[in-house]
């Protein structure tokens, strides 16, 4: 039928934006409890591989993506398992997408390798706070990006999370572990920093992807393209720098866990706890935002603080306690922002004046028509349950 022909126009307005999603609060919740497990344990296994005795560098690069296969269950699953959608896996995967997952992954090796850098020197504390200063450069990279719109709650959340890194900088000549020389821990200073900036541009540049996907599977999938370039960049240098003999000798030789151990905790594990991480950011910015996600991971990195105290032995001095103070005080007010909007949209629904359809003010570009759940012309996409 000709029903189900799509114009150029039409087409070309359903590549640009991204049809509301069915929020499922349970869906909500879900991706955010992945999050905070695998974010913690992420980092604190990480760190785990570095203190007994593991010290390669892209070792720890290589394990944070290599698990990309296991994305596969989410992808397939909705289709073939539940029946919970009749969009079969990978269907209007189009060459843009291809393309821009292939480099954004890319650049998530390069940040991964820059935090394995810095894992591999400072204690998850720090680096756990320092990682929060990508939370200011994201705000201003979905302004300019996805034309996010700036309020007071999340500038708020903002400065108070980049005070509290400012003040873990300022005081960070007392935490330099033991035998750790000054120049070491400059680079590993740097290069958490810079996974920090690195992780910024990520998040804003896939929820500018996300505007021309249709349902969370197909978020699943671009995720392990992406997963999947940034392993063939972990390969490389793992290649190069002859990681996969050390793994062998560090298994067998080095690490002070034996390589049971090593092959279960030190690697598998952490290959799982990456993916769970990444895979829920990655849902994360696609149920809400680029820059709800960033803040939900700042927010998690004062987990990571108090972690990192309570596994490893870092110390907790007046800095990082101010700090975390900070850091749990930006993420309160920000949520408290969210539910005073929440409110606020509840009443204009009680009163006939809330639409539901999300308008520039939630983040999305201005001048683009917003097309209601539903309403979408495509001969897939229709059939699809948009979760």
């Amino acid at each position: 039928m000709s029903d189900v022909r799509v114009n150029a126009e039409q087409q070309q307005q359903q590549d640009l934006v991204k049809p509301p999603v069915k929020r499922s609060l349970t869906l909500l919740i879900l991706t955010y409890g992945c999050l905070f497990v695998g974010s913690i344990a992420s980092s604190l296994l990480a760190k785990y591989y570095f203190v007994h005795g593991g010290s390669s560098r892209w070792v720890s690069t290589w394990v944070q993506s290599t698990g990309f296969p296991l994305l596969l269950f989410l992808i397939y699953a909705p289709h073939y398992v539940f029946r919970t959608t009749t969009r079969r896996p990978f269907t209007r995967f189009t060459r843009r997408h291809l393309i821009f997952s292939v480099l954004i992954g890319f650049v998530l090796g390069l940040n991964n390798f820059l935090f394995s850098w810095g894992t591999s020197y400072l204690p998850v504390s720090t680096s756990s706070l320092l990682l929060s200063t990508q939370l200011i450069f994201t705000l201003l990279l979905s302004v300019i990006i996805v034309k996010t719109k700036i309020t007071f709650s999340n500038l708020n959340c903002v400065v108070l999370l980049t005070l509290s890194s400012v003040l873990l900088a300022l005081g960070s000549s007392q935490d330099k572990p033991a035998g750790l020389t000054k120049s070491k821990y400059f680079i590993g200073f740097i290069s958490t920093i810079g996974a920090g900036l690195l992780f910024a541009f990520y998040l804003p540049v896939t929820e500018k992807l996300y505007r021309s996907v249709y349902c969370y599977p197909m978020v699943m999938e671009i995720q392990m393209v992406m997963e999947f370039s940034a392993t063939v960049f972990a390969t490389i240098g793992m290649a190069f720098d002859g990681g996969f003999k050390d793994m062998v000798k560090e298994a067998n030789h080095v690490f002070t866990k034996g390589p049971t151990v090593y092959w279960t905790v030190a690697i598998l594990a952490n290959v799982v706890t990456w993916q769970l991480c990444f895979a829920a950011t990655s849902g994360m910015v696609y149920l809400t935002s680029g820059i709800n996600g960033g803040i939900c991971m700042t927010a998690l990195l004062a987990m990571n603080v108090i972690g990192g105290v309570v596994v490893y032995g870092d110390e907790f001095g007046g800095v990082k306690i101010v700090s975390t103070v900070l850091c749990i005080w930006g993420f309160s007010s920000y949520v408290y922002g969210i539910y005073m909007k929440m409110k606020k949209e509840e009443k204009e629904k009680e009163n006939g004046e809330y639409s539901g359809v999300k308008t520039a003010e939630d983040g999305e570009e201005e001048g683009v028509k917003e097309v209601e759940m539903g309403k979408v012309e495509d001969d897939v996409a229709t059939a699809d349950d948009r979760v």
